[in-house]
């Protein structure tokens, strides 16, 4: 747990006191042991969490049943349980993914990852080009970003957390495989990145409460979406690609694949580049709906005169 002095975005990072933050510190040694467990095991312990959070959780319940009910409305009753059930276990198993990601040592399982649509990102670089390379909430979106990491210098975007052990290990942890983090609010660094030809690593599908925002349809329902991947690309003049991860059950035990370009992206229509970033996220959710993050209150913000949904 050696101190990093400072990140490579310029700001100084600051190891929280071992004794103040004693809890956090003990938490944070259990978590690591965990990570160098083997993968299958760890996976196990993910599948506990999860079940025990399925039954502790009333509240975050009753959100995941709200989302997955509104964006799968064609699932019966039965259906719909039941992904909620497996939702739950992906959840708890994002937990050991995360993890896996941040902290085991063993670095040659990430590196025999494949992932499919390299020759994308190459053509850009070979081009000059910066990318925007948009994912979503999934639960092995830390997986996916060590993996792209171990072949492209690849910085990513992150929300601070207020815990400043969890921030210590986390952008500590991240740091150690991508190029650099910046906040969401970094976005001079971002741009100056993505100018440089650089890749940048973005997850643009919550509500967030600030920055500019327009509702925009998500499985047909209107989601405050936020148009920085609009405005990067329109100020920055880099190309935009989707990353897709999903966790399967046998080896390799991960699908990895990043799509071309988006042509004609961005145009002059916010509301159109906007709809064209959530349909594709769209896409990638439907194929292992499982695995997105529904306990986020993605619906959270709703139009003017209309209702809550949570």
């Amino acid at each position: 747990m050696a101190s990093k002095p400072q990140s490579q975005t310029g700001v100084q990072i600051q190891k929280p006191p071992f004794w103040r933050h004693l809890f956090s510190w003990l938490v944070y040694l259990k978590l690591w042991s965990w990570a160098q467990l083997p993968y299958r095991l760890l996976l196990g312990i993910g599948v506990l969490i999860g079940n025990a959070f399925r039954y502790l959780s009333s509240s975050r319940r009753k959100v995941i049943q709200k989302n997955i009910a509104i964006c799968f409305p064609h699932l019966d009753e039965k259906q719909q349980r039941e992904l909620i059930k497996q939702n739950y276990r992906e959840t708890g198993m994002m937990v050991s993914q995360t993890i896996k990601a941040f902290l085991s040592w063993n670095n040659g399982f990430f590196k025999n990852l494949h992932i499919d649509g390299t020759e994308h990102l190459q053509k850009a670089q070979a081009s000059g080009k910066g990318v925007l390379l948009v994912s979503g909430h999934f639960t092995a979106l830390d997986i996916g970003g060590r993996v792209i990491s171990q072949q492209f210098p690849v910085s990513g975007v992150y929300r601070p957390h207020k815990n400043p052990v969890q921030e210590y290990v986390v952008k500590n942890s991240r740091e150690k495989y991508a190029k650099q983090m910046f906040t969401r609010d970094e976005l001079k660094g971002i741009i100056k990145e993505l100018k440089a030809g650089g890749i940048v690593w973005y997850a643009p599908d919550q509500d967030y409460r600030r920055g500019q925002s327009i509702f925009s349809s998500f499985f047909g329902t209107k989601a405050s979406t936020i148009t920085a991947t609009h405005q990067l690309a329109r100020i920055s003049g880099c190309q935009v690609m989707f990353y897709s991860v999903k966790r399967i059950p046998e080896k390799p035990y991960y699908q990895l694949a990043i799509s071309p370009a988006l042509t004609d992206f961005p145009s002059k229509d916010v509301q159109r580049d906007t709809d064209r970033i959530n349909q594709g996220i769209e896409q990638m959710v439907n194929q292992a709906p499982e695995q997105y993050l529904w306990l986020h209150k993605r619906f959270k913000t709703r139009p003017e005169g209309e209702g809550k949904f949570y």
